[in-house]
């Protein structure tokens, strides 16, 4: 009779254990979304912490190939970072599940807000305009970090300087994805002879059949969604999924990048006006987890729960096909000199996207008088200078709007 329970006990273990991994992987990254303030290089370091240093999940030297995946492909670089955790730890499920855990508790408190703004007239309030100022240092702020990193040198401080002039002369969603590979094209030529660091293989259990087909997938929906909706004439879910997807997919450097992508979809079109937009931006700084959950309170200014839903599953979809798709080729790739001369180039234009993005929509929106100059500046300064976490800035700018409204 023993004999048979531990047997049974055997046979029962690899489902139980993936029932468990997946339970595990589900509660500690709902810890890490209501925990993680910061924007994705805080994420990273929170996700350190947290899979590494303390569950040992991965090994340092595979989780730091995991992150410079991640930081190559376009799209949210903290999430794919907690998506390619959770496979690693209990496979496509457990990435699914990373990925609920992480993002839920911002898109449920986003999709409130963005009921709370419909519900109420509070458009011209003070302390709304101070989020709209919010967003200018928030955004300032990423440019002086990632500026030192990314255009450390003359080529590619001109080649975000061209980007950030062409992107403000000629705005427009194709413009964007040109310049993008017109930058990836002169980091190809300018820097096709560096050398590429030596580094440890990643582990990796997706198959390459799998990851093919998630690739292939990705560039069938990025190309297939525009010409199917064009001939649809526009009606129902499908041009908001499209518009989300598209901004999800043409996105290098992390989550203020797209900004402009996603203001450029939903502005013109009617769906959101510029300052419910910059409102929403502002008030998502006061969230944790990832700034792409700014897509679940656009939705829902522009379709309720229905768009929330649709917009953040179109606008995450990109990074769940690229993180998948890319995953059991990437030991190859990161070897490739030209790889990564494109990718050189290309960060440097995120550099200009971001840069086009302070001055248009923000300060032409946000910075109307001295008095808002004046709030920027300090608000700059407690996120440089000062290291404050940016949900006390964000209510800082929010204290500071109210207080510029009175006089």
């Amino acid at each position: 009779m023993n004999s048979v329970n531990v047997q049974q006990t055997k046979a029962q273990r690899p489902g139980s254990g993936r029932l468990r991994r997946l339970a595990e992987v589900a509660l500690v990254s709902a810890k890490l979304g209501l925990t993680s303030f910061g924007g994705p290089i805080a994420h990273i370091g929170y996700f350190h912490n947290e899979y590494i240093r303390r569950r040992k999940w991965m090994d340092e030297k595979s989780y730091a190939d995991l992150v410079a995946l991640c930081q190559f492909l376009p799209g949210p670089a903290s999430s794919q970072v907690g998506i390619g955790i959770g496979v690693v730890r209990a496979g496509l499920l457990g990435g699914l599940m990373a990925w609920i855990g992480f993002t839920l508790p911002s898109v449920i408190a986003l999709v409130a807000f963005a009921f709370l703004l419909k519900g109420f007239d509070i458009d011209g309030s003070g302390w709304i305009h101070g989020l709209k100022i919010v967003a200018v240092a928030i955004v300032a702020q990423a440019i002086l970090g990632i500026g030192r990193n990314l255009t450390p040198d003359r080529n590619r401080v001109t080649i975000a300087v061209i980007t950030a002039s062409a992107a403000l002369l000629w705005p427009s969603a194709f413009t964007q994805v040109a310049l993008i590979a017109a930058a990836g094209i002169a980091g190809l030529w300018l820097y096709r002879s560096a050398a590429v660091a030596e580094s440890p293989e990643l582990p990796v259990r997706i198959s390459r059949t799998l990851g093919a087909f998630c690739l292939i997938l990705f560039f069938a929906l990025l190309v297939g969604l525009p010409f199917v909706r064009q001939f649809t004439s526009g009606a129902g879910w499908l041009p908001l999924f499209d518009s989300f997807y598209r901004s999800g997919s043409l996105v290098f450097g992390g989550g203020h990048v797209v900004l402009p992508l996603l203001e450029r979809e939903v502005v013109p079109s009617g769906w959101v006006s510029r300052e419910d937009f910059l409102t929403g931006y502002g008030a998502a700084q006061a969230v944790p987890g990832p700034l792409f959950t700014f897509a679940a309170y656009l939705g829902a200014i522009a379709s309720g729960v229905s768009g929330a839903l649709i917009a953040t599953t179109a606008i995450f979809l990109p990074a769940f096909l690229l993180i998948i798709g890319t995953l059991p080729f990437w030991n190859a790739l990161r070897k490739n000199p030209r790889v990564q001369g494109a990718l050189t180039g290309i960060n440097a234009a995120v550099v200009g996207l971001l840069l086009a993005a302070l001055y248009d929509p923000l300060w032409t929106t946000a910075i109307l008088a001295p008095a808002d100059f004046a709030l920027a500046s300090i608000l700059l300064i407690m996120l440089v200078f000062w290291k404050l976490p940016p949900w006390v800035v964000v209510l800082a700018g929010a204290a500071g709007g109210m207080l510029i409204s009175l006089i």
